[in-house]
């Protein structure tokens, strides 16, 4: 299976019955589990809730309700489980965790979308 380089923050799609939105994520290898903003999730009428997990981060533990979310990355198109947390204090609304990164992605730390090095 040939893989796909992603950078440090990568441009991904949301989609659903509602539309599509372009958002930039943050790639993350240490999470597990991908996640997103509790607001974007609203605004993109994502859902319902199927789950909860607790979630381990460095600000603690915490209960998360789980939602299932189509993507597309790159030519890539993912279904699959996210969280829902409030990160609006952060810059990416999205993480894209293990739970994706698993599916034929490599990570290119040199590469970054936002021109940070």
């Amino acid at each position: 299976m040939e893989k796909t380089i992603l950078g440090l923050d990568e441009h991904v799609t949301l989609i659903n019955t509602h539309g599509e939105k372009n958002v930039l994520a943050r790639i993350d290898s240490g999470a597990n589990k991908s996640s997103i903003d509790v607001c974007l999730a609203a605004e993109m009428k994502l859902g319902p809730v199927i789950d909860s997990k607790i979630i381990k981060s460095a600000s603690g533990s915490e209960l998360r309700p789980v939602i299932n979310i189509k993507l597309r990355i790159h030519d890539k198109e993912i279904e699959t489980q996210f969280t829902i947390t409030d990160r609006s204090h952060m810059k990416y609304k999205m993480l894209i965790g293990q739970n994706i990164l698993k599916n034929g992605f490599l990570i290119d730390c040199s590469i970054s979308e936002n021109g940070e090095e």
